[in-house]
């Protein structure tokens, strides 16, 4: 039986477009896109590379030859695609810490219960909905 869990963050915490469809998280995913499209894998490239927009090669190194000193805190997001399904990328994207209570990866969509947030960012996701579903849709294209 798969379990399902409606995200137990009020939804004030949401921005106004992903209101309309409250995400779930079935299992260890958020199997439905956020913006009911999906996503463009060379925007979502572009924000992974992004030093900063993205901020991902701060903490992962990835199949991104022309970006130097990449992180190694994190897993390379080579084989993404191939480790997880689309769902679960979206889930660990929008608020990994569902996942791992210690991670130090920020929540790129949830916008409350956090803590030390930079003032411009307070009530704000780091992520629109549509940039999630960019990165997303670059993730699942990065298979071994």
């Amino acid at each position: 039986m798969r379990k399902v869990a409606v995200l137990a963050f009020a939804l004030a915490a949401w921005p106004a477009a992903a209101q309309q469809a409250t995400p779930q998280i079935v299992d260890d995913s958020i199997p439905r896109s956020l913006t009911g499209r999906p996503g463009d894998p060379s925007r979502g490239r572009a924000i992974v590379a992004n030093r900063s927009v993205g901020l991902c090669l701060l903490c992962h190194s990835g199949p991104i030859s022309e970006e130097r000193f990449q992180g190694n805190l994190a897993p390379s997001l080579a084989g993404a695609g191939s480790r997880w399904s689309e769902g679960q990328l979206r889930l660990r994207i929008v608020d990994g810490s569902r996942l791992n209570a210690d991670t130090i990866m920020p929540a790129y969509y949830r916008t409350g219960g956090l803590q030390r947030v930079a003032r411009n960012f307070e009530g704000r996701p780091i992520l629109s909905a549509e940039q999630v579903e960019d990165v997303v849709a670059y993730l699942v294209t990065l298979k071994d």
